[in-house]
């Protein structure tokens, strides 16, 4: 018999759906849900996989001795509970199981917005106490409101979608939101100011990460309609609490539905439970019993995939190649990402497109440099793991087109990277090269030709070809503080009436300065791009 897989189930997950592991012959299951370090560490120390929901957290210590381990199934969409970036290190494989849990986690949405707008748990408590009291729960309507949709993924997608059944208008805020899928949403393109300040009801459908903590904040609040109704059915931390909380008194916010919490499970003396015009959800998402069955055979066969046929299309953190090929090809992914990085930042938001050429010595690996170019290109935008992995799949689900192709090498570069990324209102083109494989530069950026390392703080400054700006610049960012790496003037090709400066800083500049810079008089346009 072929080697056989032990695969650690650590959290309550329905054992029906674990079919595909539990049915073959070469995978031993062992439940053993709800462990805590120490014990966790050991069992996972003799496992090939552990399989978890939301309760159970992986932690660096989780994963000490997790020598054998290769693969993390995560039951759901969310890795706020996995140390993924210890994962990483340990070359352990994260994988998800992103479909299960969307119609449940939509439907809960409608459900508390219903329960809300109708007053339905008020009224259900004053029945139990014997009362007949109408006058005290009257409604509004959903038909014809407002809802500012904060996120149109997978889940926001299916949101939407009910909104325009029941008669509403859906301001629809993503990033990664382009025309073609507003169309098919029905939804109207809108900033995040616009969807906050426009909407009756305001829904957020975004992970938690460092740029969505808080999005919904004080200042976010003071500009919403008064009575405006707030739902939360994402992550806990994406609403602030105490500005909520502060909001529900006040009466600036007239009624909230939230699933999440910052602290989880919520404490019993937590305020939000005697806040007025709330209806509050344990994290029942997907807690039906379809998303429950749906996510385990999703994260089962996902599992099953990865440790028979190295398939790690499920994974947040891994590519789909290994070994000595992988070795090859990591200075020409690394360098398409930043490439990509820069030209999306050139072009906006919402994608449409992105088109990817590469010449060199792997050009098999056209379609990986590809998706490392597309992981760049999303990355700035959205706060969700994007990587070589789930980047392409994860441009398809937002109708954002990618095309790539192998070029015939071009002079002077063994490896060369051109990417141009299309949004709804510009474009962007960036080209990179290695010269060697510790030794990547930006060569081309729009009409212009450069040599600079794709490293650190980028600062794009658009001019008429004029010797001034230099020294303005410097005398600029001097004045700051900022230190000063790298400085390039560069022309067109053809012509001299306009000119790029492209300065490597030592620290990214305020907004305030990119303000002064751009208030410059010969300045046409100023781009700040952070690569990592």
């Amino acid at each position: 018999m072929s080697e056989r897989y032990r695969v650690l189930v650590a959290d309550s997950i329905a054992l029906d759906g674990l079919a595909p592991l539990r049915d073959d012959p070469r995978f031993e299951l062992v439940v053993k849900p709800n462990l805590k370090d120490p014990e966790l560490a050991d069992a996972i120390a003799e496992a090939d996989a552990v399989l978890v929901r939301s309760a159970t957290r992986i932690t660096r210590d989780s994963l000490a001795r997790a020598d054998r381990l290769k693969v993390i199934g995560r039951a759901g969409v969310g890795v706020d509970t996995i140390d993924v970036d210890a994962a990483t290190e340990r070359g352990i494989a994260v994988l998800t199981a992103p479909a299960g849990n969307t119609i449940s986690a939509a439907e809960l949405t409608f459900a508390l917005l219903l329960a809300l707008a109708r007053k339905v748990p008020e009224a259900h408590r004053s029945m139990r106490e014997g009362q007949w009291d109408r006058k005290s729960f009257t409604g509004i309507e959903l038909y014809g409101k407002t809802l500012g949709l904060i996120g149109a993924g997978r889940i926001g997608g299916e949101v939407a979608r009910r909104a325009r059944a029941f008669g509403m208008r859906v301001l629809a805020y993503d990033p990664f939101l382009n025309a073609e899928r507003a169309r098919a949403l029905d939804v109207e393109v809108a900033t995040l100011d616009q969807a906050i300040e426009r909407a009756d009801i305001i829904s957020v459908h975004v992970p938690l990460t460092d740029s969505t903590r808080n999005l919904i904040g004080r200042p976010e609040i003071a500009r919403m309609k008064r009575g405006v109704f707030l739902l939360n059915v994402a992550r806990g931390g994406v609403v602030d609490e105490a500005a909520l909380l502060e909001a529900l008194h006040s009466g600036q916010v007239g009624g909230a539905a939230l699933d999440v919490y910052s602290q989880e499970p919520l404490p019993a003396d937590h305020p939000l439970r005697n806040a007025p015009n709330v209806v509050l959800t344990p994290h029942l998402g997907a807690s039906t019993m379809e998303a429950q069955h749906h996510v385990a055979v999703e994260i089962a066969e996902a599992v099953r995939a990865a440790l028979l046929e190295g398939d790690l299309s499920r994974a947040v953190n891994a590519p789909d190649v290994g070994g000595a090929d992988m070795q090859r090809l990591r200075p020409v992914l690394e360098l398409a990402r930043q490439v990509g990085t820069i030209a999306a930042a050139m072009a906006g938001a919402p994608l449409a497109e992105v088109e990817v050429r590469y010449a060199g010595s792997h050009p098999a690996g056209v379609r990986l440099v590809a998706a490392a170019a597309v992981a760049g290109a999303l990355a700035h935008l959205s706060g969700a793991p994007v990587n070589i992995v789930n980047a392409l799949k994860f441009a398809a689900s937002r109708n954002i087109r990618v095309a790539h192709a192998a070029r015939e090498p071009a002079q002077g570069y063994p490896e060369f990277v051109e990417v141009r990324v299309v949004s709804d209102t510009a474009e962007g083109r960036v080209a990179g090269a290695l010269r060697a494989p510790d030794y990547p530069r930006l060569v081309r950026v729009g009409d212009f030709a450069v040599d600079v390392p794709p490293q650190g703080t980028l600062l794009l400054v658009r001019h008429r070809a004029t010797p001034q700006v230099a020294g303005a610049l410097n005398t600029l960012l001097g004045s700051e503080g900022i230190t000063l790496l790298e400085y390039q003037q560069v022309h067109r090709d053809s012509g001299r009436a306009e000119a790029l400066s492209l300065l490597r800083l030592g620290s990214p500049v305020s907004s305030a300065v990119l303000s002064r810079i751009s208030g410059l008089p010969e300045a046409s346009g100023v781009l700040q791009v952070e690569l990592t």
